[in-house]
């Protein structure tokens, strides 16, 4: 089995389904979520509450948060 790196940005506490699920909703860099609600984030199957709180606390470590936020 080989390693391959993911190509998104995402803090890997948010956890391997919510960032395929983001991944898979078109979004690969944290600044992306900008753009979008929390609630839509959640909405996405396989994203929790654990992934948005992990989210938005990366989000604000760069000075970002959600949309409308």
């Amino acid at each position: 089995m080989t390693f391959q790196p993911l190509d998104d940005d995402f803090p890997h506490g948010a956890g391997n389904p919510a960032r395929g699920a983001l991944r898979h909703a078109g979004y690969t860099r944290l600044a992306q979520l900008t753009e979008v609600t929390a609630a839509e984030v959640l909405a996405l199957h396989g994203v929790g509450p654990k992934a948005v709180r992990v989210l938005r606390e990366a989000l604000a470590a760069e000075g970002l948060s959600f949309a409308g936020e």
